[in-house]
C-alpha cells in the first residue's frame, strides 16, 4: 500500500490533524491482524512511487507481510516531523538515514527499541556483514553497548567527492596549461577574469571562481570529510578545521582573490538557484571553475566545456582532494516501540542485505535499472535517452538510504555506462583519489554529549561562518585571528572539542573490539 503525504498547501495544524487521522487509519493494532506494519521515509524531492515496486513489493509477498509506507519531502520533514514525534502517534518503523539523524534519536530514545539481540536471532546476512566488515557493527554500537539503527555500505562510491572542474575551452581560448599548484591556479583566474577568456568580446562577464570557500582554499591542507564539515584527522587525531593557521592562511589567499574580482562577488549573497543559473546559463559559459559531483549535474548544458582540475600542490607541497564520499552510514531503519512484531520486520530487512537486494535499491529493480548476467554479474542500465542517469537511479530506487550491504570485491561484478552518472565520477575519481586522506569517521556520541554539541554548536558554527565570509569579503584574517581564538573558547571551544575526542576513542576502541 502506498500513500503519499505530501500536501504541500496544509496549514501546520492540518497537517497535525492528517498525521494523526492516517495513523489512526492503518493503526498499529489493525496491522496486528493483517501483517500490515507502517513504514515512514523521506524522500529528497517528488519522484513519485516507483522506488517501492518491482524487488521490494516482492520482498514483502515473500515475507507475507504488508508496509504501509508514509512518504514525505524533504522539504517539509522537519515540521511534520516535529508533529509526529511530539504527537506519539509513530510509524512502526523509519526507513533511511534522511529521516532521522543522532539527534533525533537522542531526543527520544525512548521511542526506539534496542536490536541487537533481535539482529542475532532473525537477521543472518546482517550478521555475516557485521562479521565481515567490522565498520558496520563500530558504527551503529551505542555508548550504552546496544544497537538501535540498522547501518548501510553502498556500493560503487568514489573516494573523492566533490572536485573542482574548469572550462578547458577557456583554457584553450587564452593558450593556458592546466593548472598544477595553487598558485598556477590563481594565475589562471586572473586570466581568466582579465583576458575575456569567454571570447564573446565582453571582458566583464566572465566569473573565473564559483564555489565553496573549503574547495578554494583546499590546497592549504585542510581535507574535509563528509561526516563532518569541520572536523578532520591530522596525524591520527581529530583536528577542528576553523582553528588551524593552514584555514587562516588560506582564507587570506581568497580574500586576495575575492579583492581582485576573481571571485564570484555574490558568492555569500546569493541562494543556490541563482548560482546554478549562473553555472548552467543557456547564452553560453560564464563560469570558470567551479566544484560539483560531475560536469554535467554541474554545468549542465555547458558540461562538455568543463574538465576535472588535478589534486592542486599546496604551499606545504602535498596535494589534497575532498575525501566525502560516504561509504557507510547508520540511522537507515529504527524500530519504535509501536511495532507488535518487530522480529518479524527485521527478517525482511534482513533480505536488503545481499548482493542483488543492494544493487536494485540503489540503481533500480532488475529489469528496470540492473540485468544480472548468468555468471551473477551486473549490468547497470542507460538512463532512457535525455533523462539524467542519477535521476532515473532515484526515481527507480532507494537510491543512498535504507540497508544495504556489498562486500568486498562486489564493485567488480558490475558494470556502469560511463556517459554520465556513477560511471563517470568513478572514472574521474581514478584520477584524483590517491589524494584522498583519512577523514573525520562517523563517530556516536552519548545522549548527553548530543545535547551539549547541539547548544555549542549553535554559537559557534554562527561565529565561524559570519567570519569566514567576513574574512574572504573584507579580510583581517591574520589581524584578528587571535582574538578570533579567544572567543571560541569564550563559546566552550574547549569542550567541544573534548566531546569530540572522547567520540573518537571511543570509535576506535569500538572498531577494534568488533574485529
Amino acid at each position: 500500500m502506498l500513500k503519499k503525504k505530501l500536501g504541500l498547501l496544509l496549514n501546520v495544524t492540518l497537517a497535525a490533524s492528517l498525521i494523526v487521522g492516517c495513523s489512526k487509519d492503518s493503526s498499529s493494532s489493525e496491522s496486528k491482524e493483517d501483517g500490515t506494519y507502517k513504514i515512514a521515509t523521506v524522500r529528497w524531492s517528488d519522484w513519485g512511487d516507483d522506488f517501492l515496486k518491482g524487488f521490494v513489493e516482492e520482498t514483502e509477498k515473500e515475507a507475507g507481510i504488508s508496509i504501509d509506507w508514509d512518504i514525505y519531502l524533504n522539504s517539509e520533514w522537519a515540521d511534520k516531523k516535529s508533529i509526529l514525534m511530539a504527537g506519539g502517534d509513530l510509524p512502526d518503523a523509519f526507513w533511511g538515514s534522511l529521516a532521522l539523524g543522532d539527534s533525533d534519536i537522542a531526543k527520544n530514545s525512548g521511542v526506539f527499541i534496542p536490536l541487537e539481540d533481535l539482529i542475532e536471532e532473525n537477521m543472518p546476512n546482517l550478521k555475516a556483514a557485521f562479521d565481515a566488515d567490522p565498520t558496520l557493527r563500530a558504527m551503529v554500537t551505542s555508548p550504552d553497548g546496544h544497537i538501535y539503527s540498522l547501518p548501510k555500505k553502498l556500493p560503487l562510491r568514489p573516494i573523492a567527492g566533490n572536485s573542482l572542474y574548469i572550462n578547458q575551452k577557456w583554457l584553450d581560448n587564452l593558450g593556458l596549461s592546466m593548472p598544477q599548484t595553487y598558485e598556477e591556479f590563481y594565475n589562471v583566474l586572473k586570466a581568466f577574469k582579465e583576458e575575456d577568456a569567454n571570447g564573446n568580446g565582453d571582458p566583464n562577464d566572465e566569473i573565473a571562481y564559483q564555489g565553496d570557500v573549503m574547495g578554494f582554499i583546499l590546497p592549504f591542507g585542510l581535507p574535509k570529510g563528509s561526516y563532518s564539515t569541520s572536523m578532520t584527522v591530522k596525524d591520527g587525531k581529530p583536528i577542528y578545521i576553523p582553528t588551524e593557521d593552514a584555514y587562516k592562511d588560506g582564507i587570506e589567499w581568497m580574500h586576495k582573490a575575492y579583492t581582485e574580482g576573481l571571485i564570484d562577488q555574490e558568492l555569500f549573497t546569493q541562494d543556490t538557484s541563482m548560482a546554478e543559473a549562473k553555472r548552467k546559463s543557456e547564452e553560453g559559459s560564464l563560469v570558470g571553475v567551479s566544484s560539483g559531483w560531475t560536469p554535467d549535474a554541474t554545468f549542465g548544458p555547458n558540461a562538455g566545456e568543463y574538465a576535472q582540475i588535478p589534486a592542486l600542490e599546496g604551499p606545504n607541497g602535498e596535494r589534497y582532494v575532498m575525501t566525502d564520499a560516504p561509504v557507510y552510514s547508520r540511522n537507515e531503519f529504527m524500530i519504535t516501540t509501536k511495532a507488535e512484531n518487530p522480529a518479524e520486520l527485521l527478517k525482511w530487512v534482513d533480505e536488503f542485505y545481499t548482493e542483488d537486494a543492494s544493487i536494485q535499491t540503489f540503481y533500480g529493480s532488475f529489469g528496470v535499472g540492473v540485468e544480472k548476467g548468468e555468471d551473477g554479474t551486473y549490468k547497470v542500465l542507460d538512463a532512457p535517452e535525455g533523462e539524467s542517469a542519477d535521476i532515473f537511479a532515484w526515481i527507480n530506487s532507494f537510491r543512498d538510504f535504507g540497508p544495504k550491504y556489498v562486500g568486498e570485491g562486489f564493485n567488480e561484478k558490475v558494470t556502469l555506462p560511463t556517459n554520465g552518472g556513477d560511471g563517470l565520477k568513478l572514472e574521474l575519481d581514478k584520477q584524483i583519489n590517491k589524494y584522498a586522506k583519512e577523514q573525520y569517521p562517523n563517530v556516536v556520541y552519548t545522549t548527553e554529549e548530543m545535547n551539549r554539541l547541539s547548544t555549542l554548536s549553535t554559537d559557534i558554527d554562527s561565529y565561524v561562518n559570519s567570519m569566514q565570509s567576513k574574512w574572504v569579503v573584507e579580510g583581517g584574517a591574520t589581524k584578528e585571528w587571535d582574538s578570533y581564538i579567544s572567543q571560541l573558547k569564550q563559546m566552550g571551544m574547549d569542550e567541544y572539542l573534548d566531546i569530540q575526542n572522547k567520540a573518537f576513542d571511543r570509535y576506535q576502541k569500538s572498531l577494534v573490539e568488533s574485529k
